[in-house]
């Protein structure tokens, strides 16, 4: 989600158990409990709506970003994307806050022990929507196309994530800030290529419209996903307390379509302003 594009989304289990008994901590103790221990964190968990409308304030808060770079696109305002701080932290923040929201939601798709069709259909849609995403803006930036945006990254980060919190559950809170400090402490020039970047252990960034690499963002995912288990340690119950806006709760079910459609439909409607202003 860096330039002009940039946005956001269980395995096979047996039926919901109750909770573990107080101080037994299943996939803590040991390795290889992080599933088995979600599923049995309670009965099947239902769309939390506050869950919803903070995925739904990241999708406002990324329209309002790209609505933004179409205007200074089109020349209605002037300001660079490229290098200010207000734009590349706000750009940071999106991207963490959807990253986020992704290992959370995944932690509660296990607990809910869907079966595993459910993961790789909503995978194949991430992937065929990120092909989608290579292909117009190839169209639109030929020299700068995205091969691995945020569709592409959080594709390869569930992948990564499914292999990882099978086993450690948990304890993927404490991978997680070694995956963030990562490039900083292991880049090399080795990686720059766009055959190795995609890993981002990068000494310089790739010219591109969108780049979110597996690290350090799947460090970001490890947290959500790390958070969501201990929510399911007690029952999901703070979860109750969140409170749930409507609208943003509507934007925070419909992520990957309204990622989709927004774009086009800005940019139709400021190059008709700017033709329309002559």
């Amino acid at each position: 989600m860096g330039r002009p594009g940039g946005g956001v989304g269980g395995p096979h289990a047996p039926a919901a158990r109750s909770l573990p008994p107080e101080g037994a901590h299943p996939a803590l103790g040991r390795p290889g409990g992080g599933v088995d221990a979600l599923i049995m964190a309670g009965s099947r968990i239902s769309r939390y709506g506050g869950v919803d409308t903070l995925r739904g304030l990241a999708v406002l808060w990324m329209m309002s970003f790209h609505f933004s770079f179409d205007l200074n696109w089109f020349s209605f305002i002037h300001t660079d994307f490229y290098t200010s701080p207000w734009w590349l932290d706000q750009r940071i923040a999106i991207v963490s806050l959807f990253v986020f929201a992704v290992g959370l939601t995944q932690t509660f798709t296990d607990a809910s022990g869907r079966p595993a069709r459910h993961f790789w259909k909503r995978w194949a849609q991430i992937v065929g929507a990120s092909l989608l995403v290579t292909a117009g803006s190839y169209a639109a930036f030929p020299h700068s196309f995205i091969y691995f945006g945020i569709l592409q990254g959080i594709a390869a980060m569930l992948l990564l994530h499914r292999l990882v919190f099978r086993h450690f559950g948990a304890w993927v809170l404490l991978l997680a800030p070694i995956a963030i400090a990562a490039p900083q402490l292991w880049g090399h020039a080795f990686f720059n290529p766009p055959w190795w970047n995609w890993t981002g252990l990068i000494t310089q960034k790739p010219i591109t419209e969108d780049y979110a690499p597996l690290l350090p963002w799947i460090g970001v995912l490890w947290i959500g996903a790390g958070t969501g288990w201990l929510l399911a340690r007690v029952q999901f119950r703070p979860l109750r307390h969140l409170p749930e806006i409507r609208p943003l709760s509507f934007l925070g079910r419909w992520p990957l379509t309204i990622y989709l459609l927004h774009q086009p439909v800005f940019v139709g409607l400021v190059w008709l302003a700017a033709h329309l202003r002559g």
